[in-house]
């Protein structure tokens, strides 16, 4: 699967994904980290990655075609519950499930919000 995450996912999740056969970009250390919600939203739209976050503002995306969203909301946010937060659900959703949705998971809960699924030209309905 490919996954675009920002700078506030910790560096052991990413490793994760990558141990797991993911294919993660990281905009950690690059031009795009503390750039706006936009640039980063196309920048994972450009690439057809899911988007993983910390930041709320991807949740109005559901009207958007995209490839998925996950967004980490937690009262007190520190790696740990951060990087569960992330593998729980990259465990609880299947990977072609994910373009169209957006994922919130909070400390006790999560939250699933579906857009009209995501077809590239190349992908027509059957």
């Amino acid at each position: 699967m490919r996954i675009l995450v920002d700078e506030n996912v910790p560096l052991a999740t990413v490793r994760v994904l990558c141990a797991a056969g993911h294919d993660v970009e990281d905009v950690r250390g690059t031009s795009a980290e503390g750039g706006s919600d936009d640039a980063l939203w196309e920048r994972a739209q450009a690439a057809e990655r899911l988007l993983i976050t910390t930041d709320k503002s991807f949740a109005s995306r559901t009207g958007d075609l995209h490839f998925g969203v996950l967004i980490v909301r937690v009262r007190q946010p520190n790696w740990f519950l951060i990087h569960e937060r992330v593998l729980r659900a990259m465990a609880l959703v299947d990977a072609a499930d994910w373009p169209g949705l957006v994922v919130v998971m909070r400390d006790t809960a999560m939250g699933l919000r579906i857009a009209a699924p995501y077809r590239r030209a190349d992908h027509p309905d059957p």
